[in-house]
């Protein structure tokens, strides 16, 4: 296969009432647990790429990019890339020649009028390069901004939350093809299952444009079954995987005693690709067991 188109991906989601999950990838092994996971699970996926990964590898967007589309390439379900919470509009021009077929921009630390402004540009850039553009929009705790917007009363106890006529409009104002609404400041994970799922509905019934989430818990299936009876188009699983690398590379180099990472690191694939795979299955719903595990998804699992 070739990288996916991240439109038609959604859409695709939507139609079957599932969202699409999205995972960061700050290394090579990442983006193999990534593809192999979602082999296992038998789906399509997103791979996200953020500018803390681009810093990791010393400013440069493309090798890691470029890697993500050479496994999209080999890959046996869809795989889309991803450039995500984008706050330096210098990194934009790089993003049209690795093969992203998306970006998110992250406007939400500027004021209203600024980030308006800054993600109308941003959004129009995608466009002129046949991008889907994503506007990041979350609540802040009241400081001035779109995600300062908030309803009387909200059906979460623990916080107000984002206005849906503030987010329609910050949408009709920017242009963006989908709104992105972020639980890193928005207290989804203290909120009960069904004032979860009143809030997304209120929000989903008000905008015209899909909405996305991103860094859900991973852990709560209640929080991932409401998105999907939201009609959440995708949602975005963050620093999801690293624990399980970490745990697994801590392990494995400790009973081997060797110098040698190799090992340590197939394992750490592996750990990471049934996450995503338990977690795409999460969202297709409880009725829906593993897969079997294709060739393709073995051999992206486990090779060196």
């Amino acid at each position: 296969m070739t990288l996916a188109a991240i439109g038609p991906m959604l859409s695709d989601g939507r139609a079957h009432h599932r969202p699409v999950a999205a995972f960061d990838a700050h290394t090579f092994e990442h983006l193999q647990a990534i593809v192999a996971g979602a082999e296992l699970a038998g789906s399509g996926v997103i791979i996200q790429i953020g500018e803390t990964a681009v810093d990791h590898h010393g400013g440069h967007l493309a090798p890691l990019a470029r890697a993500a589309a050479e496994m999209a390439r080999t890959a046996t379900v869809p795989v889309g890339l991803h450039l995500t919470k984008v706050r330096r509009t210098a990194l934009l021009a790089q993003a049209a020649h690795c093969g992203f077929g998306s970006i998110m921009y992250d406007a939400g630390h500027l004021s209203y009028a600024r980030a308006v402004a800054v993600t109308r540009d941003a959004v129009s850039w995608a466009h002129e390069q046949g991008l889907w553009a994503e506007a990041e929009l979350t609540d802040t705790g009241g400081r001035e901004g779109p995600r300062a917007a908030r309803t009387g009363t909200s059906p979460c106890p623990h916080g107000a939350h984002l206005a849906p006529g503030t987010a329609q409009e910050f949408a009709d104002a920017t242009g963006a093809d989908a709104l992105v609404l972020s639980g890193e400041s928005h207290p989804f994970g203290t909120c009960t299952a069904d004032d979860h799922r009143s809030l997304l509905a209120g929000l989903r019934a008000a905008v015209n444009v899909p909405l996305v989430l991103r860094e859900l818990s991973a852990a709560n299936p209640e929080e991932l079954r409401a998105a999907v009876v939201a009609d959440v188009a995708k949602i975005g699983f963050g620093r999801a995987l690293d624990p399980a690398m970490t745990r697994a590379l801590r392990d494995g180099l400790a009973a081997s005693g060797t110098q040698d990472p190799a090992a340590c690191l197939a394992a750490a694939r592996r750990a990471m690709a049934d996450v995503v795979a338990r977690i795409i299955q999460t969202l297709e719903g409880p009725d829906t067991g593993p897969r079997p595990c294709s060739p393709a998804a073995k051999h992206h699992a486990g090779r060196h």
